[in-house]
């Protein structure tokens, strides 16, 4: 509707506005499945408990990151990230770009450290070198062996304890995720094929934050430009 001039639009303001007004008005909060989140009330749930912050080694504070990876012009800047369900033991490891909002994705058969390092070292080696520059992680411990992922060029970083904003690209991934894998869902019964279609979906949906291109495209560009820049000026015989 915005690249198109539609006359009349709607905000998504006002949508969730009459939705929780229902709610309040008619004390039925099936009204509330209309909404990505699914949430019955706005705001955000505390935290409680401490962080294993200090049980990681060479942990570097995202404050010490180059500051290029605050504006997502830059590609190259990653963030990582595990989404957990409610049956024991399933989980999908995600990987986000800043800059074109792309998202990669893979199973891990449990969260151990060594375990999800592979699983990432496997889905950034497939990417262009110049696109591999730094890489960051919250506090969970299945990220503890960060630093094997060194010899990819990337430079790893940790959030403040209690501060997932401090990596709100992949938060935002996660919440559009959520509504083809819900908390309840049963990943036994989802097919590899079935995820990719999911992701693949992600990175191909319109975004507004980048001029109404695709994720896929936005990444496609860049890496079509490093590949030039590669290969200029010509090498001589």
């Amino acid at each position: 509707m915005a690249r198109e001039n539609a006359a009349e639009r709607v905000s998504h303001e006002t949508i969730y506005r009459f939705i929780y007004a229902e709610i309040a008005r008619t004390k039925d909060f099936s009204w509330r499945n209309f909404l990505p989140r699914a949430k019955s009330k706005r705001g955000w749930r505390g935290v409680r408990g401490g962080s294993p912050a200090s049980f990681i080694q060479a942990r570097f504070s995202i404050h010490k990151r180059d500051p290029e990876a605050l504006d997502r012009c830059t590609p190259g800047h990653w963030e990582a990230d595990l989404i957990s369900f409610a049956k024991y033991g399933q989980f999908v490891l995600t990987l986000h770009e800043r800059s074109s909002r792309l998202l990669l994705a893979t199973r891990p058969c449990n969260k151990t450290a060594d375990l999800i390092a592979e699983h990432l070292r496997q889905l950034l080696q497939e990417v262009p070198e110049d696109l591999r520059k730094t890489l960051t992680f919250d506090n969970g411990t299945e990220f503890a062996r960060h630093f094997l992922l060194h010899p990819l060029g990337l430079q790893t970083y940790f959030c403040d304890p209690h501060a997932p904003w401090q990596k709100g690209g992949i938060e935002n991934a996660h919440s559009r995720l959520r509504r083809f894998l819900p908390r309840k869902t049963d990943l036994d019964t989802i097919k590899p094929a079935h995820l990719g279609r999911i992701i693949a979906a992600y990175n191909a949906t319109p975004r507004k934050c980048l001029d109404f291109q695709t994720p896929a495209e936005v990444f496609l560009d860049k890496v079509l430009y490093f590949k030039c820049e590669s290969t200029w000026p010509p090498t001589r015989p």
